[in-house]
Order: C-alpha cells, then structure tokens, then sequence
C-alpha cells in the first residue's frame, strides 16, 4: 500500500471515529447523570441506588476485553459498531425501567450501557492503527477531545427529554434515554456503513502482503494481555501510567462533591467545578498528543505527574477554600489528560501488531475496573479521614509511576 492511500484511508478512519464518537458519547454521557437520578427514583434505596451507579462503569470493565477479543478478530468495524448498539440496547431498556420503575431492567440497562465507554475507549486505539509512529498522540488525542462534546451534552438530555415526556406522556426520564438510545444506533451505523477499509484489518493485510511474520497466538485473553505486559517493559510502563492516572482522578473527583457540600457549597459550585475539571481533562488533549508526539511520552507522562502534584497540594493544603478546591480539580484533569493520552498513544505504539486489539481491551477493562475501586474506596477512607488525607493517599498511589519514570531506562520509557 503507497502512503498516499494510507494517509488517506487515515484521515477518513479520524472522521468516522470522530463523528461517531460524538453521538456515542452523548448516550454515555446520560448515565452517570440522569442514570444516577433514576437509580434512586427506581430502587427508594441508597444502598441498592449506589450498587446502580456503578453498574455502568461494572459493564464497561465487563465488556472491555470481550470488545477487545472480538476487534481482534473481525476487525475494528464489527467490534465498534457492536459495541456502540450493545450500549443502545442497554439505553432503550431504561425506557421500560423508568416509565414501570422496574429494578431488573434498570440493573441490566445500566450494565449495557457501558459499553458505550467501552466502546469510546477503544476507539481512541483504532485512531492510532494507521498513525505514523510520531502522529499517534495526535491521532488519540483528537478522538478524546471531540468525545468532550458527547460528554457534556449528554448529562442535558433531561431538556429534550421533557419535551418528549409534555408531547407523549413517557417518564422525563425515559424520554432521555430514548434519545441516548437513538444517538448510539446511529454511532454503531455509521462505523459499520463507513469505516471500509477496516484500519486494524489492513495493517494484518499489508503485513501478510510484506511477508512480515507474525507472532503465534497464545490461548486465553487474559495470557496474552499478561504475557504483553511481562515480556514488554515500554507496556508495563503505559499501563502503570494509565491505571495510577484512572485511580487518582476518579477518587479525587467523586468525593469533590460530598466535601463541596459539606463546607457550605451549592449545587450549583459542585455542577461548575465538576464541569471545569471534564474540561480540563478533554479540552487539553490534541496539545498533549502534540506535546506527546513531539517531545516524547516519558516526558508528558512526568508534566502530568507535575500537574497531579501541584493539584493534591492545592486541594490537601486548602480543603476549606472553593476557590483552591477549583483550581485543585481543573488540574486534576489536566493532569489526568497528559497521563492518559500520554500513557495510551506509547501502549499503542509499543504493543506487538497481533494481540493489538486484545491487549487493549485489557487495559480499557482494567482501567474501568480501577475506577470502579476507587469509586467504592474513596467514601469509608475519606469518612474515617479527611479531604486531605484523601490527596494524600492518591500521592502515594503515584509513588510508584514517578519512580518508573524517573528511574527506568530511556529506551522503556521513549517512543522509539
């Protein structure tokens, strides 16, 4: 294949994804908002109400190394397109849930729907498939930053949804997972009736064309997602940077708006500085996927871990001021996007070409999963402790990607 037409098929990949991803995100992005709100309608429990609003984030680790296997074997096309209407069922079955308040569909609607994540991270991957090493931070980075748009729409879809609940009678609520549901069958249609050639699948085409050889499969998702991470040091460094980066945001930011509140805070600060720390994540991401590409990933990676610092101190130092308590999570997100995007675009250049797609659906689960944990943890250990000891404990769990960084070789922690 002449790199005029790889370019070209390149470009065309970045808009599917693109596009795509704005109609996906904005069904994903109706979960941890109106799915929260409905969690509690439905169950009159906050204990069977918590077990809810997780349940998404449950499917998105679930279903991450599934998506993965099922890329790696059909190609990107088939797994996205699946992905995204999998998510669309789970959407339109919180129409029935919350129109009937019916736990079962809730539970089951809420755990579907996360695939939608799922689906959203890998795509920030298949950006990557026809990259040139030194555009894949570009490459990725682009797919976050215009998921930003889905993200912050989605959470509103409670408006539509009570224009549609004045004109039909449905629940508000099930009019805004009606339309989560629309969004995400024209993302899956799009990718299916669009992305041709399938990016991941060509690259297999052109190796066997080359007669480039290739790695013998080894059984089991799971061993070959370990036997990447054990045999590869620049693999083990990303997803260190990956999942410290998840751990640290996530528990951080969940527990922002119970310290918020309980210091006098309105609902209103906690909407305005949550909605600043998703900008910081995403609205940053094509500068650090340039900054990743042009001054290495080892180097972004520590900006992050810099930005993570200066982001605990601010929030540790000053638990009771909202104007440090802001700033502390505008940084956090920033901080998370360098990581994140950093630490991705090296796993995505550094993994072998045939358990590409598996091995990314591993890390995508895990990262979920990670998430989810410290979703859970961050209430007893701030309960039992402070706001600030909460900072401190995410410093250490940052301990051991600073030391990575710092101490491992050039070559395990270079693009190149």
């Amino acid at each position: 294949m002449i790199e005029l037409t790889r370019t070209t098929i390149q470009k065309r990949t970045l808009w599917v994804l693109a596009i795509s991803q704005i109609f996906g995100t904005i069904g994903v992005g109706v979960a941890p908002s109106i799915g929260i709100l409905l969690a509690e309608e439905v169950t009159s429990s906050e204990a069977w109400a918590g077990l809810a609003r997780t349940a998404s984030t449950l499917g998105a680790a679930l279903l991450g190394l599934p998506l993965g296997n099922l890329a790696a074997r059909f190609g990107r096309r088939f797994a996205l397109s699946g992905g995204w209407w999998l998510a669309a069922l789970g959407a339109l079955l919180l129409v029935p849930a919350a129109q009937f308040q019916m736990v079962i569909l809730l539970f089951a609607g809420l755990l579907l729907i996360g695939s939608g994540s799922a689906i959203s991270l890998q795509s920030r991957f298949a950006a990557t498939d026809l990259a040139a090493d030194d555009h894949k931070g570009r490459s990725l980075a682009l797919i976050v930053w215009v998921g930003t748009i889905g993200t912050v729409l989605g959470p509103n879809l409670g408006v539509p949804g009570q224009a549609i609940s004045n004109a039909t009678g449905l629940h508000v609520y099930a009019g805004a997972f009606l339309i989560a549901g629309i969004a995400m069958l024209l993302a899956g249609l799009l990718v299916f009736l669009l992305m041709r050639p399938d990016p991941l699948l060509l690259i297999r085409e052109n190796d066997r064309s080359a007669g480039a050889a290739l790695p013998v499969r080894q059984r089991g998702s799971l061993k070959r997602f370990a036997s990447e991470l054990r045999n590869n040091l620049r693999a083990r460094y990303a997803v260190v940077a990956i999942l410290s980066a998840q751990v640290v945001m996530v528990a951080i930011m969940t527990m922002t708006p119970i310290h918020v509140t309980h210091h006098g805070g309105s609902v209103s600060l906690v909407g305005i500085t949550i909605s600043l720390h998703i900008l910081g994540m995403y609205a940053l991401a094509p500068a650090v996927g340039y900054v990743a590409d042009r001054w290495g990933y080892r180097f972004s990676i520590g900006a992050g871990l810099a930005i993570f610092a200066a982001s605990l101190l601010a929030g540790g130092l000053h638990p009771e001021s909202m104007g440090w308590i802001m700033t502390s999570l505008i940084l956090l997100g920033v901080g998370w996007s360098f990581i994140n995007v950093s630490g991705s675009a090296l796993f995505a250049t550094v993994i072998s070409k045939q358990e590409r797609a598996s091995v990314q659906g591993g890390v995508d689960a895990l990262s979920n999963l990670c998430g989810a944990t410290a979703a859970f943890a961050a209430g007893p250990l701030m309960a039992i402790s402070s706001f600030s000891a909460l900072t401190v404990i995410a410093a250490i769990v940052l301990l051991p990607l600073a030391a990575m960084t710092s101490l491992v070789p050039a070559r395990a922690g270079a693009e190149n």
